[in-house]
């Protein structure tokens, strides 16, 4: 049997002389350099620890850039974010034991989110694994049983030969849709013993491509076209396949009004006349949703934001498309399309009939309108102007990053994301402390443009360690805290349910001297002064911190 090799990649002179007589002084933890090199890494996040040292002791040896956090959740959420932005690996080294499990939060909100985190941690030696009970540092019965209900897969090592393949699967698990975090565990010793193995000069991991079955596709096109009402939801695959191009021709073509999800901002223009918006935990737009007779629903598995808490009853047809077969008519009964988002819109495209519908834009106006004059009635002007003054103060193409506090849930509706990929949150597994690390990987992902971060104060005592990087660093990138003085939302659940609030009053530090005992410039602002004091932040070199003092509340929900 014969192989065709025309189509590998072919070594140079100086690799294959790399081959032949490899360096001396490598290790395990070498090939896991090389190899992350050899797929195309050129950035790692990551906290050292003793069973790691090896994987670290390497990155030396390497073109990799390194960035280190202070703690291992937080690190997590940054290579999330250089997920989201780049749409590449983002590889994050972390220790065994505690340091391993630390980053669990942050890899569930990648899984939520699909954000493509190649984590590879480190194990305690082979000798101890098993089972047994021996007594190393770190030791955990079964760490991959900590992992594996949060992971997408989990790669073992037991030797160094093993090492590049398992990197490889990890790396086309982590970049096959959906995309989201895998797990890579290589024993310490393994990490440290010397290696005369070739270096890893060319590795290939191509992620499988997800297409729609042709017979589906023109079954949706088909209800598409005849549709008397059709409207589409917008999800985070649309985003993450940067497919909003495809996404907006779709609906231009089918005279379909169009919303985005919370994970969906920026797929769809705020202010085109077809443009729903983000209102979705609001009944005006359920109603209007209910009332399509098909619905297009692209990238979104329709879950508890994403239906107004589950109140949303479609009475028309449904069509799903959805890389996660696990989210495929997991809500609603759908034809139900497994597929990127970007390749079933792309094939859509070319079996929908044109099909024009003049009032299309009317109605959306009028539910756009009864929003409005909802909220208006609720006197909530505070909020409405601190978010206008953010939307003011960012520069279009400038990412951001909320935490989950009150001014995000506001932008999860009301703000206009202008591009897609740029606005991110943790509202896929729900967890406080995301938004400041987030945005120190967007930041070295791209550091041409400002980052900006959104944090009540309770989430930001998450992350206070972190000026630490964003000052060893330099990078550039804005923090805002909205300071209330306790968990804000939850006070507002626990009176509105209860009566009156328990352990959400929070004692908390001076945000404004915190930031400058470690070098970051902070200012105090007002409601009236945020807009021009974030756009001074933002336009500064190097990290900053805003402190906005504020009791923000919440639109009255509509699900109750």
């Amino acid at each position: 049997m014969s192989h065709d090799h025309d189509d590998r990649p072919q070594l140079t002179a100086a690799q294959a002389a790399a081959v032949l007589d490899p360096p001396a002084g490598r290790n395990g933890g070498d090939l896991v350099v090389e190899s992350l090199q050899g797929l195309g890494a050129t950035t790692v996040f990551g906290l050292p620890g003793q069973h790691a040292l090896g994987m670290f002791d390497a990155l030396r040896r390497s073109s990799l850039r390194y960035v280190g956090l202070r703690v291992e959740n937080n690190a997590g959420f940054a290579a999330d974010a250089y997920g989201r932005i780049t749409g590449e690996v983002a590889p994050l080294l972390l220790s065994t034991g505690p340091g391993a499990l630390t980053s669990l939060a942050a890899l569930q909100e990648a899984a939520a989110a699909s954000a493509p985190v190649l984590a590879i941690s480190s194990q305690i030696p082979t000798a101890g694994l098993g089972g047994g009970r021996h007594g190393y540092l770190h030791e955990l019965r079964d760490q991959q049983a900590s992992v594996r209900d949060i992971v997408k897969s989990v790669h073992t090592v037991r030797s160094a030969s093993q090492i590049p393949s398992a990197v490889a699967a990890a790396w086309e698990s982590a970049l096959t849709a959906p995309h989201g975090p895998v797990w890579v565990e290589i024993p310490q010793d393994v990490l440290l013993a010397e290696t005369t193995l070739p270096v890893v000069s060319a590795m290939d991991a191509t992620p499988r491509e997800l297409y729609p079955r042709p017979e589906l596709t023109i079954a949706a096109a088909h209800l598409l076209s005849n549709a008397e009402r059709p409207v589409i939801i917008a999800g985070g695959g649309v985003v993450r396949s940067d497919a909003s191009g495809k996404l907006r021709a779709l609906a231009e073509r089918i005279d379909a009004p169009v919303v985005t999800t919370f994970g969906g901002k920026g797929a769809f223009p705020w202010e085109h006349p077809l443009s729903l918006r983000s209102w979705l935990e609001d009944r005006h737009t359920t109603d209007f949703l209910e009332d399509a007779d098909v619905l297009l629903v692209v990238g979104s598995g329709l879950g508890e934001l994403s239906s107004n808490y589950h109140t949303f009853r479609p009475r028309g047809r449904v069509i799903q498309i959805e890389a996660d077969a696990g989210k495929l008519e997991s809500n609603h009964p759908a034809l139900g399309i497994h597929s990127d988002a970007r390749e079933a819109l792309a094939d859509l495209l070319e079996a929908v009939e044109r099909r024009e519908d003049p009032g299309a834009a009317e109605r959306v106006r009028t539910v756009l309108e009864k929003v409005r004059v909802r909220i208006d009635a609720q006197e909530l002007t505070l909020e409405q102007q601190v978010l206008a003054a953010v939307r003011e103060a960012l520069p279009d193409t400038a990412p951001s990053f909320w935490d989950m506090t009150i001014l995000a849930y506001w932008a999860w509706s009301a703000f206009d994301a202008r591009r897609p990929n740029t606005m991110h949150s943790a509202q896929g597994a729900g967890g406080l402390g995301y938004g400041f690390p987030a945005a120190i990987g967007a930041a070295a992902a791209d550091p041409t443009k400002p980052v900006l971060a959104v944090s009540g104060d309770g989430g930001a005592m998450y992350s206070i360690a972190e000026l630490a990087t964003a000052r060893q660093y330099d990078l550039p990138l804005t923090w805002l805290i909205v300071d209330d003085g306790g968990y804000g939302i939850l006070r507002e659940y626990m009176t509105g349910a209860f009566g009156e609030a328990t352990a959400t009053e929070l004692s908390r530090p001076d945000f404004v001297a915190l930031a400058e005992s470690f070098g970051v410039p902070a200012v105090r602002t007002t409601p009236e002064s945020l807009a021009a004091d974030l756009g001074e932040a933002l336009a500064a070199p190097g990290p900053s911190v805003v402190v906005l003092p504020a009791l923000l509340r919440m639109f009255e929900p509509t699900h109750l």
